[in-house]
């Protein structure tokens, strides 16, 4: 299970250069013009994880094969979006279907790359995106609540219960504040993941900043700082014209040489997949052989089975028990043979939590 990532912004902030940038692709057109994307581009990539190498070294294995995501670089935004301005609800539907949402604020100065409106100020670009995620929400709320009306003048026990949640989400909405800060009951939480509401999904703020401040930030990615430190949003700085030029790059010793160049520990991707596997709630296990070593995402607090039918669903019908060693222990003890004359190979049933870096094998009936 990888998870998809809606790449959204105002136009020309630089989403269509890190989407290229990220897939290593040219498929998403990158132009001083607004409204350069209108089809969404697909891109799916390889999540990098560097303990999937060194598992395969100690196995043998023949292949290694990462988890994958998947990027949807959205159209850009503007002002009246939710009411069909610009190229509107076509693209709300677009975020609608993705996991995640990644916000790309423009971060940098540059007069040669015209900003929509006419100025640079990353807060104003925030608010302008999710004002107008709320309206659609809210006109979403409103649908489901006149679709209601019948059903509470009979006082169904179901539609009065769920039309409070709405009401509740409703006067959230209205003061300004995005649904993902809704606080709710446990027992009104599956409901609310229904509704599939757009400020509802995990959102991660990309400060696009010039190369110089690719390390270390600017005063405008200060401010984005500032503005999630008390929101359920994150925020993480890239400079999409340093990843667009390491996306170039085939040789790893020769990224790792421009990497250091730049003051960067790291590529901007690997960053980006850190912050928005922790905003999901995503982790890595790993199934390890001779013939290949695979990485699976799962979320955090998945029991073995949930996490063996990921593999298959026979693997999660049929389950009988998953041997299970650390990647830590796999390391020290040189694989798995090592690990159990260690006593550091485990039997576990059907109320496990996997943990990350779990390497697994599953046992189960046909």
């Amino acid at each position: 299970m990888g998870f998809k990532t809606g790449i959204v912004g105002l136009p020309n902030v630089g989403k269509s250069t890190l989407f290229n940038a990220l897939t290593r692709t040219a498929a998403a057109q990158a132009a001083n013009f607004p409204f350069c994307t209108i089809d969404p581009n697909v891109g799916d990539v390889s999540v990098p994880d560097k303990r999937l190498d060194e598992l395969a070294s100690i196995a043998k294995s023949q292949q290694i094969i990462p988890t994958r995501m998947t990027f949807v670089d959205i159209a850009g935004l503007v002002k009246g979006a939710s009411k069909g301005e610009g190229l509107g609800n076509q693209f709300l539907a677009n975020i609608r279907e993705c996991d995640a949402i990644v916000h790309v604020l423009r971060c940098f100065d540059d007069d040669d790359v015209t900003h929509v409106e006419g100025r640079v100020d990353p807060i104003d670009d925030a608010e302008i995106i999710e004002t107008e995620l709320m309206l659609a929400d809210l006109e979403n709320i409103d649908k489901r609540l006149k679709n209601l009306e019948r059903k509470l003048k009979s006082f169904d026990k179901e539609a009065v219960d769920h039309a409070a949640l709405l009401e509740v989400i409703k006067k959230t909405l209205s003061s300004g504040i995005p649904a993902r800060n809704v606080e709710l009951e446990n027992e009104q939480i599956k409901s609310f993941k229904l509704l599939q509401l757009l400020t509802a999904k995990p959102l991660l703020y990309v400060c696009n900043v010039d190369e110089s401040s690719a390390a270390s930030g600017n005063k405008y990615s200060q401010l984005v700082d500032a503005l999630v430190k008390d929101s359920k949003a994150s925020s993480v700085i890239i400079s999409a014209a340093i990843e667009e030029e390491i996306s170039q790059l085939t040789d790893s010793q020769e990224m790792d040489l421009f990497l250091k160049e730049m003051d960067l520990n790291e590529a901007g991707l690997d960053r980006l997949i850190k912050v928005g596997y922790e905003l999901l709630g995503l982790q890595t296990y790993f199934t390890v052989g001779p013939k290949e070593t695979r990485a699976w995402t799962i979320r955090v607090n998945t029991l073995a089975p949930k996490a063996a039918g990921v593999i298959h669903g026979d693997f999660e019908n049929g389950f009988i028990r998953a041997e299970t060693v650390s990647y830590d222990d796999y390391l020290e003890y040189q694989g798995e043979s090592g690990a159990r004359e260690a006593g550091k190979l485990r039997s576990e049933g059907k109320s496990y939590i996997v943990r990350d870096g779990d390497v697994l094998n599953f046992l189960f009936n046909n």
